[in-house]
């Protein structure tokens, strides 16, 4: 195998796939990149055996061929290669030392065979749709960080995605929690995603598509089986296991009988929680929030720093009421909210609270309460 490639090229493929690949592998060939030249492309393949990304990008093939290198040590070379150089890659006969030469630079990494490194499988994919890169950002946006991180609930440390149907709508709908929080959101459902089932992305695929998007073309080709998602656009495709578990029922957790609406700016409400919240104790960074009518008074208290109080105007009838949340996870919530107005409904000081975006509708989030 020879060919030579432009470093920025290889550089931006490289730092996709090395990516999925973990820092500590208990199985050599897992620490490598499967790497084939042909047909004036190069084509760069790494896995964690439960997650697999697939990239092309153009080279100048000399002699086709194929070898499995170290994936980090190879970007790390790359990375440090001047700017604007043009790298040539080349195996020896024995198939087992790759040639890596820029300039004056010459590194010889040493290699494992082609026929060990593994296949994810490719099952057959029967439904297939396509989605808005825009709306696919937005639906692992507003969930993502509710996702769990907890591994014996480890059908929590993903997001649940289904078909559903809302207010007579059919909706594609995205929904994370972790137990004391939860976020929903919703989009138009795509064309041919009516038969999926309910799945669970693990976060780790999360993550990584979420890196790609941003990169990405204007549309992702999503394809499902049973077991698998495949996520495809431009030059890249990235395939996935799905988590193999049942999401609970989320609908539980959302009250219906909240009655109590308060109206405020979010970015307000952000700043004056991420103030407050210095001074909280411990890992739940309690703050008190009480409804004083046009008034709400945020506060929080520690034996050691002292205590803190703001207070933030908002739009409610509501008096006299005293509730506490942990700062960290509200804060995640209302930096999720782009618009100049935010809802809270609440019932009392013990019930879970409903945030939503005012005028849109797309989201939902519920925060359970603390006791402060």
């Amino acid at each position: 195998m020879k060919f030579s490639i432009e470093r920025a090229a290889l550089l931006r493929a490289l730092n996709h796939v090395q990516s999925v690949v973990e820092r500590r592998n208990t199985i050599p060939i897992l620490s490598n990149v499967l790497m084939v030249a042909e047909d004036g492309k190069l084509a760069l393949t790494a896995t964690d055996m439960d997650l697999e990304i697939n990239e092309a990008v153009a080279a100048q093939v000399e002699e086709a061929g194929s070898i499995t290198a170290p994936a980090h040590t190879l970007h790390d070379i790359v990375r440090k290669l001047p700017d604007d150089s043009v790298i040539e890659l080349s195996v020896d006969a024995s198939g087992n030392v790759m040639s890596v030469k820029s300039g004056r630079s010459n590194f010889r990494l040493s290699c494992l065979p082609v026929e060990d490194f593994p296949e994810l499988g490719s099952s057959d994919l029967a439904i297939s749709f396509a989605i808005p890169a825009a709306d696919f950002r937005a639906l692992i946006d507003k969930t993502k960080f509710a996702m769990s991180t907890e591994e014996t609930r480890y059908y929590l440390n993903g997001i649940y995605v289904h078909a559903t149907e809302h207010d007579g709508v059919n909706v594609l709908r995205a929904v994370a929690t972790d137990g004391h929080r939860l976020a929903r959101f919703e989009m138009p459902l795509p064309e041919g995603a009516a038969e999926m089932s309910g799945i669970i992305i693990p976060r780790k695929a999360v993550t990584e598509v979420r890196k790609l998007i941003d990169e990405a073309a204007d549309v992702i080709n999503i394809s499902l089986s049973e077991s698998k998602i495949r996520f495809s656009f431009d030059h890249i495709v990235l395939t996935s296991k799905l988590i193999d578990g049942t999401f609970p029922d989320y609908e539980k957790v959302i009250p219906a009988n909240n009655d109590k609406v308060v109206e405020v700016d979010p970015k307000l409400f952000s700043s004056a929680i991420d103030r407050v919240s210095t001074i909280s104790d411990g890992k739940s960074r309690a703050v008190k929030v009480i409804m004083n009518g046009k008034v709400m008074t945020l506060s929080a208290n520690s034996p050691d720093a002292g205590s803190a109080t703001e207070d933030v105007e908002i739009n409610s009838d509501v008096a006299d009421l005293e509730i506490g949340f942990n700062a960290k996870y509200l804060m995640d919530i209302t930096s999720q909210i782009e618009g100049e107005g935010c809802t809270l409904t609440l019932a009392d000081a013990a019930s879970p609270t409903i945030i939503r975006e005012a005028g849109d509708s797309s989201a939902l989030y519920v925060l359970m309460p603390l006791r402060v």
